[in-house]
């Protein structure tokens, strides 16, 4: 017999035990599909949540708060000066009045909180755009930080990498948690796998023993049930991987711009190459736990 027509016999034996034993194989397969499929979330989040991070560093900046008694040509004075520090893309200087127009046409129900001030109730700035190719490497920026904070008309820095690297730690903090999470379910999912295909094999015992007995090989005899679990696992990859598609949609529709959150996680779908190694991840827990459980056993 040659490779093929072993093959074509062992899914079909496959295939045969499958639907034979539909009940507990579905166990295993809803198992391994859960698994995946909180794998998948966590690796769609972590996805998203990195690209919005590399997207806002390419629009980071630092916003200089001042005195209210800044005047306005002490805010061109000092923007000149910012802009001639290396890193600084661009320098945009925000008056008392503009900030106050801002405010209210960002928060259009808060716009009564700055009305009616005898004087302007929010401060002048300097929002101040740093080139993302040398932020990370400027060895002076904290220096210049520093002495900026300490000139007299400053009151506050607002600085956007503090906040991006929480976000950061955040992220690493996600993918750990998932990966520790898929790990636990994908062994449970092992085990269920692994416990459907030792049942397989003792339903079949008479069977496997007068293919043993004519001179049938262990790997042909055993062949059936490693493909029953690939097919498990497989499956399993596939309904994770199309649940996990049709919960992105629906975020897509109806939770995007609802919130911060919902928007990054609607942003991008898992890549092709992603969807195909969760696919993959299946069938290969699939096959290790047939593997696994027919390794000692005597069929």
């Amino acid at each position: 017999m040659s490779i093929l027509q072993a093959l074509r016999y062992f899914f079909r034996e496959a295939a045969v035990n499958l639907l034979r034993g539909w009940k507990v194989s579905l166990l295993a397969v809803l198992t391994i599909a859960v698994s995946l499929f909180i794998g998948g979330a966590f690796l769609l989040v972590s996805g998203n949540l990195s690209a919005s991070v590399e997207r806002w560093r390419g629009e980071m900046r630092v916003v200089i708060y001042l005195k209210p008694e800044t005047s306005e040509a002490d805010l061109r004075r000092l923007a000149a000066e910012a802009a001639r520090a290396p890193g600084v893309s661009s320098v945009e200087p925000v008056g008392a009045a503009a900030a106050r127009k801002r405010f209210q046409e960002v928060f259009p129900s808060l716009s009564d909180l700055v009305a009616g001030w005898q004087e302007e109730p929010l401060p002048a700035s300097l929002e101040i755009g740093l080139d993302s190719r040398t932020t990370a490497a400027a060895p002076g920026r904290e220096a210049w930080l520093a002495g900026w904070r300490q000139r007299p008309e400053v009151t506050l820095i607002d600085d956007d990498r503090e906040w991006l690297g929480q976000l950061e730690t955040a992220v690493a903090v996600v993918r750990a948690v998932g990966i520790a999470l898929v790990a636990g379910l994908l062994g449970a999912a092992i085990f269920t796998i692994a416990s459907v295909i030792r049942l397989t094999a003792y339903l079949h015992s008479e069977e496997t023993g007068i293919m043993r007995l004519v001179g049938a090989t262990e790997f042909f005899i055993r062949g059936p049930f490693y493909v029953e679990g690939l097919l498990q696992g497989l499956l399993g990859g596939l309904l994770a991987s199309g649940a996990l598609f049709g919960a992105f949609q629906f975020l897509h529709a109806r939770g995007r711009g609802s919130s911060l959150f919902a928007t990054i996680l609607a942003l991008d779908f898992l890549n092709p190459r992603q969807v195909a190694f969760l696919i993959l991840l299946g069938g290969a827990a699939g096959l290790f736990g047939a593997v696994a459980s027919l390794r000692r056993e005597e069929l």
